[in-house]
């Protein structure tokens, strides 16, 4: 009987580290997918833009292999505490992924419409917010393979910087957009490209809130910190 038990527990274990390696695969292949969109913009790289595409497509799949095997997971072994809370979180955490997947393919499609209307001279903005996303998404994938609690209440925190930046660049455009209207075209897909890349950050923090429980049991305080008001500002010509 002892020997069953063992070979149970030995199993559920490697289930266990099965999933964390989907989810590390999954998160490494929107790493990826955003760097592409990333190059495919600032490089007007639209082969980039393609693959990254192409590259969301196997983030879809591997979001519903991950969610049919953790279900799958919940259902034989029925865990408790510790092991419960990684399996659930897994199921939340794909949802994220798979969401940052859709926000940088749509940041890679519109570099195809930007290559033909042309960009606003300043664009440092946008690359820095690029840069911050990035590190953010990378970071807490790491924390996720690693059960590093300091590293996703760094991302955590770190979000409203990510928020700062794209209130800047949201007034940026709108003055670029009131100065010329002929830059109306490329400045509402920059915009959109700007708000994609916000909301990537604010899904790389939701990971990080899912990883911090699934390891402490604990919740990060209800209070996000937040930088984005967009929605309130105001431009002045």
């Amino acid at each position: 009987m002892a020997e069953t038990s063992e070979h149970i527990v030995k199993s559920f274990e490697q289930e266990l580290a099965r999933l964390r390696s989907m989810l590390a695969t999954m998160g490494g292949i929107v790493e990826n997918e955003l760097a592409l969109a990333a190059r495919a913009i600032f490089a007007h790289d639209l082969a980039a833009a393609d693959l990254a595409v192409a590259e969301d497509r196997k983030v879809d799949a591997l979001e519903r292999e991950i969610e049919a095997f953790a279900i799958r997971v919940l259902a034989l072994r029925q865990p408790l505490a510790a092991d419960l809370r990684a399996v659930v979180a897994a199921l939340k955490m794909t949802v994220d992924i798979e969401r940052i997947g859709d926000y940088a393919a749509n940041v890679a499609k519109r570099s195809h419409v930007l290559a033909e209307a042309g960009l606003p001279q300043a664009m440092g903005g946008l690359a820095h917010l690029a840069r911050l996303v990035q590190e953010n998404l990378k970071r807490v994938i790491d924390a996720v393979g690693e059960s590093d609690i300091a590293k996703a209440t760094e991302v955590w925190r770190s979000d409203q910087m990510i928020d700062t930046v794209y209130n800047g660049i949201f007034r940026e455009l709108v003055t670029y957009m009131m100065e010329d209207p002929r830059n109306i075209t490329a400045a509402t897909h920059l915009l959109f490209i700007a708000k994609n890349l916000e909301r990537i950050g604010d899904h790389a923090t939701n990971i990080a809130e899912i990883a911090f429980y699934a390891v402490t049991g604990e919740s990060l305080p209800d209070t996000r910190p937040k930088g984005d008001s967009s929605a309130f500002a105001v431009v002045r010509p």
